[in-house]
């Protein structure tokens, strides 16, 4: 009997995830409840435990591949094997009729009792038969001998490369490459008869002399974002308001505040945001169907960078939540993202979004909805600025703040009127220390 392990909502609204890294090897005993993989949904890596005991008798899923919730991603055998018997593993795809392995030059058969010990990645296995690549004839370079999709690569480039003696050259051409170490059958001649010059050798040494190109994976967290941030882009209707609020009590408030517990500014504004959002729900809202539906409790996002992108915890509750529990729980949340520990259910279910960009000198921006929210706050940085005032011409602390909405759902007016009611909350800041 055969169990299929499969993909389960990590998260609410989660409808798929990556396979970010196999814990067990085909052949492998798990037990029931066992981590068998890792998964990377909505930015947060989860592990998928076996659902009975057996052995791992097939991996569906290569490692970096996407899928759909519920999709599955191996099959448990109900039996185990018995012991020091080892589990073959699959054989590759026989390579196209026209060509078939047993004749390809260079490839020689392997016993099955060999074969039945190679270490493989489920990505290799699949260049392996994409290539027709004997993996009994691969040397493993990964850990413990593991063959990798890269091993696989370049036992194919070998296997198809002509022997140096068997190609044209001229003599003074084969000297150079000897002395560079340029292989010659990876040079296309320009000679009579495609035989390689001397010039030939020369413009590939050149080549492999340049510096290579570094190039990011635009996968995981940085491939989530992506999509993501495109897609706000293409289903929304969205507008920036940028306004100035004049902060200096707030300064003052947070100074004498840290002296009892520690609060940062972005604190203070989920503070002011989840007072104003009570009073102007239509920001607090998702767009349903054909309906406008305004939701009943306050959850905020607050964006926190790391290393390979964005990630934005949720500080639920927030309009319930004293300064003290807020500063508490965002402190929390913030850690445990920055150590990669927060749960599917802390990242989901934000109603509005907040991003500071002020402790890294930047006035204002437009941010970018966090979908399926209406609207979101970026932060600017506190600068100095001359304001008049009744008794002359002083210094005031100034910070601008950038509302982007989604027009389709909330026009400018009410948006402003909202964005106006944070300013109010930050510049007379009393009621943000309750």
């Amino acid at each position: 009997m055969k169990t299929e392990v499969v993909l389960p909502p990590l998260g609410m609204g989660m409808q798929e995830g990556m396979v970010v890294r196999w814990l067990k090897e085909e052949g492998a005993h798990v037990e029931a409840g066992e981590a068998v993989v890792e998964i990377e949904a909505d930015k947060v890596t989860e592990v998928v435990v076996a659902p009975v005991s057996g052995v791992l008798a097939g991996i569906l899923v290569a490692e970096g591949e996407t899928v759909s919730v519920r999709q599955a991603l191996a099959v448990i055998s109900g039996h185990t094997e018995p012991a020091g018997e080892a589990t073959p593993a699959p054989a590759p795809a026989a390579p196209p009729p026209a060509r078939p392995a047993q004749d390809v030059p260079g490839r020689t058969s392997v016993p099955a009792d060999v074969q039945t010990r190679v270490v493989v990645s489920p990505v290799a296995r699949h260049v392996a038969q994409q290539l027709g690549v004997d993996l009994n004839q691969v040397q493993g370079t990964g850990p413990g001998g593991r063959i990798t999709d890269e091993d696989v690569r370049r036992a194919a480039v070998a296997s198809a490369r002509p022997a140096p003696a068997s190609i044209a050259a001229e003599p003074r051409a084969r000297r150079l490459a000897q002395e560079q170490g340029i292989d010659l059958g990876q040079i296309a001649g320009s000679g009579p008869g495609g035989r390689i010059t001397a010039d030939d050798v020369r413009r590939k040494v050149e080549v492999t002399s340049r510096p290579a190109l570094r190039g990011i994976p635009l996968a995981g967290v940085r491939a989530t974002i992506a999509k993501r941030m495109q897609s706000s882009l293409q289903t929304m209707a969205q507008l920036t308001l940028t306004t100035e609020a004049d902060v200096t009590d707030l300064v003052a408030l947070r100074a004498t505040l840290k002296e009892q517990h520690d609060v940062t500014y972005t604190d203070l504004v989920t503070k002011a945001a989840a007072l104003a959002l009570q009073a102007h729900p239509r920001l607090n809202a998702r767009l349903e169907g054909e309906e406008i539906r305004l939701l009943p409790e306050v959850h905020i996002g607050v964006a926190v960078a790391l290393e390979d992108g964005l990630i934005v915890p949720v500080v639920r509750n927030a309009s319930r939540k004293s300064l003290r529990e807020i500063s508490q729980e965002t402190a929390r949340l913030v850690r445990n993202a920055r150590e990669g520990n927060l749960r599917p259910d802390e990242v989901t279910g934000s109603t509005f979004t907040i991003t500071n960009l002020g402790m890294y000198e930047i006035d204002a921006f437009t941010p970018i909805i966090n979908p399926p929210e209406v609207a979101i706050l970026g932060v600017g940085r506190i600068v100095e600025k001359l304001a008049r005032a009744s008794e002359g011409i002083v210094w005031r602390q100034i910070m601008t703040l950038s509302l982007t909405f989604d027009h389709r759902l909330i026009d400018g007016a009410p948006a402003a009127a909202f964005l106006q009611a944070i300013k109010r909350q930050l510049e007379s800041p009393s009621s943000l220390a309750a």
